[in-house]
């Protein structure tokens, strides 16, 4: 389907002034004001209009052309879009909770980082005009699924959405959180499904042919004639270990985290230093409060581990997967983080200062060519830190302290003033 705008004859267009009566009406509707009224803007011809920041939670768009809409940030949760021309629609950072968008268009639609918690995006019915040009739905054979070609949806939340049957190709869910996803049948052909977060999503049946899975997580997800042909898998994290299994660490882990603590705290008269490089550890469970200064684990895997307030100095994690890790409050001061994996870690109150060995003599902590995209770092202690080509694209930094960090070339630093 090309990017034209469709065709609105016997659409209702009102005006901008009419549309901002029936936001404000609707707002008080929300809001229990007495005479407010739930927006109703079923079939109308919204072609290009703006509504970004908006409260329409609730309001009905059943049908309507909203085609290059702007409608980022806009509250549009339970919100009726069942059947409405959303192409080209800006809805960045939207909220679309529960929305029902059964059968919307949404080709070439912006919907970075939007929320879509349980949105509804499976087949619906089309509707069209009858000799007296009444708008009514077709048969129940002609259901169309919704259409998202070309669409972004990066960082988008899609966790619990309903997408059985969809129609994805090319579509950009590069980090997208799409934990419980129903993709039955979906077409996911040459989609762009990069650092994705698919635990528990159900791909029964669905075309990914060519698709981009490059260190996507599948843990739990059922792939059941799931069509992976030509698709890029490197680097993707599924129930298999991603890595050296623990089984040929020649000891059970628990041991070998407390011949570690031991050997810490003994100053290495006692215990022993494990290297767990390359080994994947999600099987541990919990890392929580661990004593593991000075740790070897070069490209392990600890993926989505609790890792709050563990005391990781000095420790050797260069090209280490800690996306979704629980890092609050951990001692990371002088760890070697190079081409770290830390998407949607938790890096809340973090220490990633640099490690004072004596007055002359620091080791910085280095993050370079880390990813830290949507990573949540308020608070975390980056002073000195270095963050050279990092990536921080969607990273919380409320509260971060920067000064005197190397942040050459890094991306998504805001502009100090």
């Amino acid at each position: 389907m090309s990017m034209d705008q469709g065709d609105n004859a016997g659409r209702k267009k009102p005006g901008p002034a009419e549309i901002r009566q029936i936001v404000k009406l609707h707002h008080d509707y929300r809001n229990g004001v007495l005479g407010g009224r739930r927006a109703s803007f079923a079939f109308h011809d919204l072609t290009g209009g703006v509504f970004a920041g908006a409260d329409l939670s609730d309001a009905d768009f059943t049908g309507a052309s909203l085609y290059g809409a702007n409608l980022g940030g806009c509250n549009l949760d339970r919100a009726l879009l069942f059947g409405a021309d959303l192409r080209g629609a800006n809805l960045i950072g939207a909220s679309l909770v529960r929305a029902d968008l059964r059968g919307a268009m949404l080709q070439g639609a912006n919907l970075t980082n939007a929320n879509l918690f349980d949105a509804d995006l499976r087949d619906g019915l089309i509707a069209e005009r009858d000799a007296r040009g009444n708008i009514v739905a077709k048969t129940f054979e002609t259901r169309i699924p919704a259409e998202m070609q070309g669409a972004r949806m990066r960082g988008a939340n899609l966790s619990s959405a309903k997408m059985s049957g969809a129609m994805a190709n090319h579509t950009d869910f590069t980090d997208a959180i799409m934990v419980g996803c129903n993709l039955v049948r979906a077409n996911l052909t040459n989609a762009n499904l990069t650092n994705a977060n698919l635990t528990d999503a159900d791909l029964s049946g669905a075309t990914l042919k060519g698709a981009a899975l490059t260190n996507a997580v599948l843990t739990g997800a059922k792939t059941v004639m799931a069509d992976l042909s030509g698709a890029d898998v490197a680097g993707m994290i599924g129930d298999k270990p991603a890595g050296k299994p623990l089984d040929q660490l020649g000891m059970p882990p628990v041991e070998a985290l407390r011949l570690h603590a031991l050997w810490v705290t003994s100053g290495g008269r006692d215990g022993r230093l494990v290297d767990f490089s390359e080994y994947d550890l999600r099987q541990i469970g919990s890392l929580y409060k661990a004593q593991l200064t000075g740790l070897m684990a070069t490209k392990a895997v600890f993926f989505g581990l609790n890792m709050e307030g563990a005391a990781l100095q000095g420790a050797r994690l260069t090209g280490a997967d800690l996306r979704n890790c629980r890092l609050v409050g951990a001692d990371l001061r002088g760890a070697n983080l190079k081409d770290a994996k830390l998407a949607y870690a938790d890096l809340r109150d973090a220490d990633l200062r640099p490690l004072v060995i004596a007055p002359d003599r620091q080791f910085p902590c280095h993050l370079d060519g880390a990813m830290l995209r949507h990573a949540d770092l308020r608070g975390a202690k980056l002073e000195g830190a270095v963050l050279r080509n990092a990536d921080m694209q969607d990273a919380n930094l409320g509260g971060t302290d920067l000064a005197g960090a190397d942040l050459t070339d890094a991306i998504g630093v805001p502009e100090r003033k």
